[in-house]
């Protein structure tokens, strides 16, 4: 039915909106946004009976779906307004174009419970949040290179509006490809009647001079634009929304599940036809709940405020599960290739490590008995030349060391 009603109104603002009065089409359409209107009202103050006034609506507006409907609304009622108006009739066409593309935009919630769409609007909307970053950047730049090329060329313009266009407008449509070097290339400048009267320039009766004292500036300065603008920021925009995709894309189960809980809890709680056919439910609700005086089961399913002691078992279970989760999730990683390898490479560094210290090891015997066998050597021939020598008289043999005891050291 929606798609209906985007029809209905595209057929309007195409084919039936006149000055002269509404329609039939089109007061058809007044009466679709009027059930619209009608099913706000009820979501804002009479789905939840046992809260204030002040909550409702602020549970209301918590929703952005909620604000983009408002939004469309309002839209509708100013366009409606202006358009009954001959005199505004133009704005008001105006107002209701600018408001049928909000309704468009509302069409994405209603894909947010297919799987593969529904995180893709999450992307979408992490996105335009990285793109008001890049604008920033984008806007300081703009606005530098566009003073300062409107200094150089055009310093004699007085007319606002022309110092706005060249200052914002002509150097964003050059960063995708539109360059009018007639205006900028003092070689490609045609000669024209033009003055530096500021009166002349201000009545639009001659076109302002392009000043050509500092050409090249003019030039280096665009090659400099373009080179920041086309590569460096865009690059950087890019990679921004890619970081963004891999981002959710992680989690895209997860945010389906979260968004798909919250539009079946919407739906819940709306009546069952859609509009226009709405106002047959509300009718149904009205003599429900104030003349037969039955209750609301709808309200009993989802409830949003616990007692005390609901809660408290609730954020047991939540906790409970919660480490559960953490328990099934560290036993799975510990289980997957990817981290037995891991642990098998540490156990393989930790014997490379031991098999490194053992040869550091051996060295140092190797070193120990090498000095081991000079010291024997000497304390030998230091021996021998005594015993040759006159300077000891000492009837009993110099000690010896058993060949097999240092034999048995040396291989230790």
């Amino acid at each position: 039915m929606y798609f209906a009603f985007l029809f209905l109104f595209a057929y309007v603002l195409i084919l039936d909106l006149f000055p002269d009065g509404p329609s039939n089409a089109e007061l058809v359409l007044y009466i679709w946004v009027l059930t619209i209107v009608f099913e706000e009202i009820r979501q804002t103050f009479f789905v939840s009976m046992d809260i204030s006034v002040k909550k409702k609506v602020k549970l209301y507006f918590q929703d952005m779906w909620n604000i983009c409907d408002i939004l469309a609304i309002g839209l509708f009622t100013i366009g409606v307004c202006a358009r009954m108006f001959r005199d505004w009739y133009e704005a008001g066409r105006v107002v209701l174009c600018l408001d049928f593309m909000v309704f468009c935009f509302r069409l994405v919630h209603i894909f947010a419970v297919h799987k593969q769409l529904g995180p893709k609007i999450i992307i979408v909307g992490k996105m335009m949040k990285d793109m008001f970053f890049f604008l920033f950047f984008l806007g300081v730049w703009l606005m530098a290179y566009g003073v300062a090329t409107q200094g150089l060329l055009h310093h004699s313009e007085t007319r606002a509006s022309w110092i706005f266009r060249r200052v914002f407008y002509r150097p964003y449509l050059q960063i995708f490809g539109q360059i009018p070097l007639n205006e900028l290339d003092a070689a490609q400048i045609p000669n024209s009647n033009c003055t530096d009267d500021p009166v002349a320039i201000l009545m639009e009766e001659l076109p302002p001079c392009t000043n050509t004292y500092a050409n090249w500036l003019v030039i280096l300065l665009l090659t400099i634009f373009l080179l920041v603008a086309n590569i460096l920021l865009v690059n950087l925009l890019i990679a921004m929304f890619s970081y963004t995709f891999n981002k959710v894309q992680e989690h895209s189960d997860i945010y389906w599940k979260f968004q798909r809980y919250k539009l079946i809890v919407e739906y819940h709680k709306r009546p069952a036809l859609p509009p226009p056919f709405i106002i047959f439910s509300h009718l149904n609700i009205f003599i429900k709940r104030n003349i037969r005086r039955v209750p609301s089961v709808k309200s009993k399913v989802f409830v949003m405020d616990f007692p005390e002691s609901v809660a408290s078992k609730l954020m047991t279970w939540e906790a409970v599960q919660k480490e559960n989760y953490l328990v099934c999730r560290n036993r799975a990683k510990r289980e997957s290739n990817m981290e037995q390898l891991k642990r098998t490479a540490q156990k393989v560094d930790t014997v490379l490590n031991y098999i490194t210290d053992i040869r550091e090891h051996e060295g140092r015997l190797r070193v120990l008995e090498k000095q081991v066998d000079y010291c024997t050597e000497a304390l030998t021939w230091l021996i021998e030349s005594l015993m040759q020598s006159d300077l000891l008289k000492n009837a009993k043999a110099p000690p010896t060391l058993p060949d097999s005891s240092y034999k048995r050291d040396s291989r230790l």
